[in-house]
């Protein structure tokens, strides 16, 4: 009965005893979450680190071989993939505890001299696992510092995007992103440009700081790749933008300004950026926009008659991505929006989003979405897109930056 006693509760209290601390130790370990959410997680973990190694695998010499070898030159060239991703010395020292861990439970006998024998027994095997612990420790402080450095290329990205849409009379906009990664490739803005000058050297309409309240940026932007690479070009395309938007201009004009700024940092195009930029003139509301290679954004124009969904534009006008071609041409279109109608500017993490069966969740299920919220606002609109492809994806893990800007009409 005493034993007993440490597992079991105080009348009106807590748990006391061990039960108490292994279910503390237990919550500390898994952060609250359940057994079938770590089971989702290691499987998400496990298959993206399969698809890093798999990378270095060469497969082609293993398609003729039986089952049996074939799975052990898959697993050896797996091992060496993960091998070659340690510094030397960390290699050296994966090695040596893998041997000691081995011989020492095989009982391995190493003759010194006539009359010393060594046997690697359990020693063997607890300092090949201490080694193991030691190189797991370096790894973690690795991983600790890039995590730290991230998170603070992270915040500084953050900055260069808006937090919140601008409050402009006549439309309403809503945005969201959401990277792969810590950082991201993707970028967003919505912003008054910067007002013309007039004959006389004042800006012409425009407020007291000095922006022009007819005319409206929209920019979304997807660069080649992920992670910080990506995220270092996104800054690039933000800041030329922010300096090109400064002198007055179509919107040819900036897009082949950012084309210029990006083939310098484009490695001979191997870092592209695909963009949908567009000017809207707030008073006629007449959008000029040039589609650099991007998803074609969708026009959903306000139905003609109650209980109908309206007609659907795609905005395809413009020419190839940033940073491929330095001389490249890009042409303008244009439309007219009318009141209701819905411009919804995507990346293609949205459409190439996939659940764990692989499958994508594609433009008709994002069609869908934006259909059942046709007379909702612009962030009750985004909000369910985005609830959508949470739910169509489960557990699978995000391959892509996620974009999305919405613009309505009123």
């Amino acid at each position: 009965m005493t034993a007993m006693a440490s597992f079991e509760s105080v009348p009106g209290g807590r748990p006391t005893g061990r039960g108490e601390h292994a279910r503390t130790f237990w919550r500390r370990v898994t952060d609250g979450l359940e057994i079938q959410q770590l089971w989702s997680q290691f499987k998400a973990d496990a298959r993206a680190s399969y698809g890093l190694y798999s990378k270095e695998v060469d497969w082609e010499p293993v398609q003729g071989e039986t089952k049996g070898r074939r799975y052990r030159r898959i697993a050896k060239a797996l091992f060496w993939a993960m091998v070659m991703k340690l510094s030397p010395a960390r290699r050296v020292l994966l090695i040596v505890a893998l041997a000691f861990i081995v011989l020492g439970m095989l009982g391995f006998q190493v003759q010194v001299s006539d009359t010393t024998v060594i046997t690697l027994g359990g020693g063997g095997a607890v300092f090949g696992a201490l080694a193991l612990l030691l190189l797991l420790a370096l790894e973690l402080a690795d991983r600790v510092t890039m995590k730290r450095d991230l998170e603070i290329a992270k915040e500084i990205q953050h900055w260069l995007v808006p937090d919140t849409p601008p409050l402009i009379p006549g439309v309403d906009i809503a945005f969201a992103s959401r990277a792969a990664n810590t950082v991201a490739g993707d970028y967003y803005d919505a912003f008054l440009r910067s007002a013309p000058a007039s004959e006389g050297g004042a800006p012409d309409r425009a407020d007291s700081e000095g922006v022009d309240a007819r005319r409206l940026i929209l920019v979304v932007g997807d660069v080649a790749g992920k992670s910080v690479p990506a995220a270092l070009l996104m800054a690039t395309f933000q800041a030329s933008l922010r300096t090109l938007a400064l002198s007055p201009g179509p919107v040819t004009e900036l897009i082949g300004g950012l084309n210029a700024y990006a083939c310098q940092h484009s490695q001979s195009g191997r870092r592209f950026t695909t963009a949908f930029l567009a000017e809207l003139d707030l008073a006629t509301r007449r959008l000029s926009y040039v589609n650099a290679g991007h998803n074609e954004p969708m026009l959903l124009r306000a139905a003609d008659r109650p209980g109908a969904s309206g007609s659907l534009e795609r905005l395809g006008q413009g020419g190839l991505p940033l940073g491929i071609m330095r001389n490249a041409r890009y042409e303008s279109g244009q439309v007219v929006l009318a009141p209701q109608d819905r411009l919804v500017i995507f990346t293609d993490g949205v459409v190439e989003a996939e659940n764990e069966s692989g499958a994508e969740f594609e433009e008709g299920r994002l069609l869908a979405a934006l259909q059942l919220e046709r007379g909702s606002s612009a962030a009750s609109a985004l909000h369910r897109l985005m609830t959508s492809i949470d739910t169509f994806v489960g557990q699978a893990p995000q391959h892509d930056d996620i974009t999305c800007l919405i613009l309505d009409c009123h």
